[in-house]
């Protein structure tokens, strides 16, 4: 399927699976020195890419990981548990919100192929 919603659909997953990844990855590091928080960004990128209405520029839409500029403990490391937990239970309700609507946009194109 390349029509622009399943493509932004799809976007979209790899952009949450990226933050969830980056959270994991944060909430494993808490007590590393030195370590700063991981944040990953792909919604403005994907909003601008549907907003021309082209597929290929959903597909290609940027997922940029960046490290967090909050500031640090005495140890270096700037993670928050608080902010993990609570960005984890956001990322995880998109992340189903999407694969729902996903599913639900393959479940009416099957009923569309099977009612011809």
């Amino acid at each position: 399927m390349s029509d622009l919603t399943s493509v932004a659909l799809h976007t979209a997953l790899n952009g949450l699976q990226a933050r969830q990844r980056a959270i994991a990855d944060n909430v494993s590091n808490i007590n590393t020195k030195g370590y700063l928080a991981n944040k990953v960004q792909f919604e403005s990128a994907l909003k601008n890419a549907i907003a021309t209405g082209d597929a290929s520029a959903a597909a290609t839409a940027g997922i940029s990981t960046k490290k967090s500029l909050e500031p640090t403990r005495e140890d270096g490391n700037n993670v928050n548990l608080d902010e993990e937990v609570i960005s984890q239970t956001s990322t995880n309700l998109s992340y189903q919100t999407v694969l729902n609507a996903l599913n639900s946009k393959y479940s009416l194109l099957r009923t569309a192929m099977s009612s011809q």
